[in-house]
């Protein structure tokens, strides 16, 4: 009876809401103020649902198979609660480490790999539970109850609530069906919940989003870095992410390094974001606004990166890698993040938008995020781009395909293609590509092996090269390849690599050049020269046995090109041809059905190829790496996608006048057709690298590399490390 009375006092302050909501659109202020405060509202909405979940995770109220679903998700609720509310009185930092530890435990332990296999987490075994259709969608809702850590850490209540009431939600449209008789609800009234859910709340998510990026205010993890003390690692667990190892034993490495390491280490990651600015002739003075994205561990670098900011006159901003849908998760994670406590888990919901995804629903997400973008006009303008800090070393992680695993329909991935291509023209009105840069820098985590510390004192000697011994070599190669019309790239051994790649004519070369002269700027480290080519006369295969993009593993990949545009892909990782296809679509064409060649460069960084190969790390390496480490290739945009009218010089003087294809020429004709938001390099590594020859129109030809091995000219240097290598 308790429960009924309570139940229709939730349903009288959801009302309520929901006409303070209707009244606000109506821009009825006076009715508005006769509303009671929406604080208080808050509270009691809270406080129902707070009182309604922990009844059900003791009861028995359903009698069908679907009980112990519900009890269970119910219990994780109840300990978030628990969470926020032992948050809220700050409790949390009189904690012992040991408390600490034994929570964070407790609220990822249900997707840890040993547990997955009966966690309502995992499709696979909601389905085999809960039936299909139903499993899916409730193995959906379980993720989002998950998302409520992040909240409940921030103690953001309304963010919280939301995903309770959701829960809540479902969970009475079973009851109500059972009081008729029926073992469960609809289907699609089920799925008609979850849409309304995303669909009021996205304005909401989008603007809270926006905000975190653009608006120093929002400071939640720069406070926890600042303000800590770091030797205390007891700050790493006030994030509210999972905490492993290798974030404890990162930041109790750093702890121990002399403060003018940090500030080496710092200084080579805040110089490389300003000179970005500095070689693109691009004003850094007109921006104020840095975002500092990294995984958790690194605080005593990013403190001291902060300082250097500040000197600069710019403030960050750190904001979460998305955990809900509501702010677009992916299992490419950008923002502050700790460990992954299970990436099968991340990846089996990767597509949990086929719940929901139709074309209303992207022109209101569209229409939404355009409304967030004039509201914070003035901070858009003011915001530079993203400094990122990666990190490797993890075990390679190869997903398993399911196929109880949400996933889009063919006119679901148009629609999704159709929303970024829109997405990232909304965000360069605001943000402007030819005023804003970015910097990137990877550093290794413990997990690389018992060599760490040795590792990563390598990848900080990699990560702060000479740039102008690199500078002048690559002005040799670059002095060469303007003189050709192709070029031609062919594997050796196993590698079938076969491809002509056809280069810009130089009207003027004496003032103009192909290829940008890439030092330490904004991707870390040194080591690379790289073009736009032309994509009619492009053409042949690009092969590579073994190659890791954006943290999944690729067996065997393969890519043709005809006139620069894929006509078709595979790889081997999977038992059936039409698995790999999928995971190629999905995770390398980005569900586009083609993609150009958008980049051509000829990595130089041969003492990074060989550091990997004495310690073995070559399938660790992060592709900002790893692109340095030979030639590479990248598919979808240019490097320089919407700075197309962006003059560039190199440090000769020369401009560069390779900056954009057939393709992104069309943005002066159809913005849809000429960009496509991804850009995925693909490296052969030295040892597979038969021969890289520079072609001229009489047919002369130029080797620059063979067999693995510079043969030009002027680029002696970059053999040493190999000659080191071979004991020569």
């Amino acid at each position: 009876m308790k429960g009924d009375c309570e139940n229709e006092r939730y349903e009288d302050i959801q009302q309520i809401y929901w006409s303070r909501k209707w009244l606000e659109e109506l821009g009825m202020k006076k009715e508005i103020e006769s509303l009671e405060s929406m604080e208080e509202i808050l509270k009691e909405r809270y406080g129902l649902a707070r009182g309604r979940i922990l009844e059900i995770a003791q009861e028995s109220g359903l009698k069908t198979h679907f009980d112990s679903y519900f009890r269970h998700t119910a219990s994780f609720a109840g300990l978030v609660i628990e969470t926020y509310e032992w948050v809220k009185s700050r409790e949390m930092y009189k904690a012992p480490m040991e408390e600490l530890q034994e929570r964070n435990r407790k609220l990822y332990e249900d997707i840890f790999p040993e547990n997955y296999e009966t966690s309502f987490g995992n499709p696979s075994y909601a389905v085999k539970v809960l039936g299909e259709g139903y499993g899916q969608l409730l193995s959906f809702l379980y993720a989002e109850v998950r998302a409520t850590i992040a909240p409940a850490f921030e103690k953001d209540c309304e963010q919280l609530l939301i995903r309770l009431e959701l829960f809540l939600e479902i969970y009475s449209s079973f009851r109500w069906a059972m009081e008729e008789g029926k073992e469960r609800p609809g289907y699609e009234e089920l799925r008609q919940i979850i849409y309304w859910f995303v669909s009021d709340y996205s304005e909401t998510a989008s603007k809270k989003r926006l905000r975190e990026m653009l608006c120093p205010e929002e400071d939640f993890a720069l406070r926890i870095i600042m303000d800590s003390d770091l030797d205390d690692l007891r700050y790493l667990y006030y994030f509210g992410e999972y905490i492993s190892d290798n974030e404890l034993k990162t930041a109790n490495y750093l702890n121990g390094m002399a403060e003018e390491e940090i500030r080496r280490i710092a200084d080579t990651y805040t110089e490389g974001y300003r000179i970005g600015f500095e070689v693109c002739n691009k004003d850094i003075s007109k921006k104020k606004t840095v975002n500092i994205q990294y995984r958790l561990g690194f605080e005593r670098m990013i403190r001291a990166s902060v300082d250097n900011f500040a000197r600069i006159g710019m403030r960050p901003t750190i904001y979460r890698a998305g955990s809900s849908i509501l702010q677009g998760k992916s299992i490419r994670k950008r923002g502050f993040f700790g460990a992954d406590a299970n990436k099968q888990y991340e990846y089996d919901h990767k597509d949990d938008q086929a719940l929901y995804l139709d074309k209303l629903y992207v022109n209101r997400k569209l229409e939404v995020m355009r409304e967030a973008y004039e509201n914070l006009e003035t901070e858009a303008a003011l915001f530079g781009g993203p400094a990122v800090a990666e990190t490797f070393g993890e075990a390679p992680f190869m997903p398993e395909s399911k196929e109880e695993a949400l996933k889009l329909t063919e006119k679901q991935e148009k629609l999704e293609v159709g929303y970024m291509s829109a997405a990232g023209d909304l965000q360069n009105k605001y943000i402007k590509g030819e005023e804003r840069s970015f910097t990137i820098i990877a550093f290794p985590v413990p997990d690389i092996g018992e060599e760490y510390e040795e590792i990563f004192h390598e990848i900080v000697k990699i990560n702060t090269l000479d740039y102008k011994l690199y500078q002048s070599i690559q002005q040799r190669l670059i002095d060469v390849l303007d003189l050709a019309d192709f070029v031609e790239v062919k594997g050796m051994g196993p590698n079938r690599t076969d491809l002509k790649v056809k280069l810009h004519e130089l009207k003027n070369p004496d003032k103009e050049t192909n290829f940008e002269n890439c030092v330490a700027d904004v991707n870390i480290p040194v080591g690379e020269i790289f073009t736009s080519p032309l994509l009619k006369g492009t053409n042949g295969v690009l092969h590579v046995s073994r190659v890791f993009l954006n943290g999944l593993e690729y067996k065997d990949l393969e890519l043709t090109f005809v006139d620069g545009m894929i006509t078709d892909y595979r790889c081997g990782n999977f038992p059936s041809e039409e698995e790999n296809r999928e995971y190629m679509k999905d995770n390398v064409m980005f569900r586009h059905d083609t993609l150009p060649m958008g980049e051509f460069a000829i990595g130089t960084n041969t003492l990074a190829y060989v550091t990997a190969k004495r310690y073995g790390i070559g399938d660790k390496l992060p592709i900002l790496i790893a692109e340095k480490m030979g030639p590479h290739f990248a598919v979808g945009d240019t490097c320089y996608s919407h700075e197309e009218e962006v003059q560039t010089f190199n440090p000769d003087g020369k401009a560069i006048i390779a900056r954009e294809n057939e393709i992104s020429a069309l943005r002066n004709v159809d913005r849809e057709k000429a960009y496509f938001n991804c850009h995925t390099d693909i490296t052969i590594p030295y040892d597979e690298l038969g021969g890289l020859s520079a072609v001229m129109k009489n047919g002369e030809k130029k080797t620059i590399i063979k067999e693995g091995r510079f043969v030009l000219e002027g680029c002696e240097a970059l053999n040493l490390p190999f000659e080191e290598m071979d004991g020569v």
